[in-house]
């Protein structure tokens, strides 16, 4: 697995980084899914139907089902605290998984331990 550091310096290399400040909403169920997200800095709160599920801080990303389709939100995404955040398109995603394969099993196991606990917490 990529180490924290390396999964923040390919985020890093991608497209200008977007802040937010803490409440802001990055995005809410329903909107059209177009990017994922890793955080820089900062956390965010994850919530569903306005109940907050979780909260996850630097080096996670969210916002992956874009990558595979998905084409609108299953959930919402709000700055907990001011966060600064890169995001990534499929092609610029596809791009750095070219560049570091294990980028990929990176976000796929970020996605998975999130399917988890969400299943764990019902």
């Amino acid at each position: 697995m990529l180490e924290p550091a390396n999964t923040v310096s390919i985020l890093q290399q991608q497209a200008e980084p977007k802040t937010f400040s803490a409440d802001q909403v990055i995005f809410q169920e329903g909107d059209p899914a177009n990017y994922m997200y890793g955080i820089l800095d900062g956390e965010v709160n994850i919530s569903v139907n306005g109940k907050i599920v979780e909260t996850i801080g630097k080096v996670e990303v969210f916002g992956t089902g874009t990558l595979i389709g998905v084409s609108d939100r299953t959930y919402s995404a709000i700055a907990k605290t001011d966060c600064t955040l890169a995001f990534l398109d499929q092609q610029r995603f596809l791009f750095a998984v070219q560049e570091t394969p294990m980028f990929a099993l990176n976000v796929m196991k970020s996605y998975s331990e999130r399917i988890d606990r969400l299943a764990h917490s019902l």
